[in-house]
């Protein structure tokens, strides 16, 4: 079964950056463009290496993604990356809180998003064959 990145973010423009990002690491991608359809692609079955979550989004906040990601067994160990443009301190601590493994303020550099990924992954360590 092939792996994905589940990509949730509700501006378009940022969705297709973060996509190409990951998939320039190696990795297959489940967009979302929203909360429902993030949950949608988590109970699709899908096997997910990792999460990248942008905190606030229509019908499903982040924090609630991953708290329901940390209520469901096959998900209490997938990496997530939680990500907002908004720049409170509590925030950052109330994705932490909720069960994200990375905080990312937006706006973040490729090379931050590329480092976060290969810590919480490996360096394409569960990437497909190219």
């Amino acid at each position: 079964m092939e792996r994905f990145v589940l990509v949730a973010e509700d501006d378009p423009a940022l969705l297709k950056l973060v996509t190409t990002i990951v998939k320039d690491e190696g990795f297959l991608v489940a967009q979302a463009r929203d909360g429902r359809e993030a949950y949608r692609s988590l109970k699709s079955g899908a096997d997910i290496a990792l999460a990248i979550v942008d905190v606030n989004m229509p019908y499903i906040e982040g924090t609630e993604l991953v708290k329901f990601m940390q209520s469901e067994e096959r998900f209490r160990r997938v990496p997530v990356i939680m990500m907002t443009g908004e720049k409170s301190v509590r925030t950052g601590s109330a994705a932490l809180s909720a069960g994200a493994t990375a905080f990312l303020n937006k706006p973040f550099t490729n090379g931050q998003l590329r480092s976060t990924i290969r810590t919480l992954i490996g360096a394409g360590a569960q990437a497909r064959p190219r």
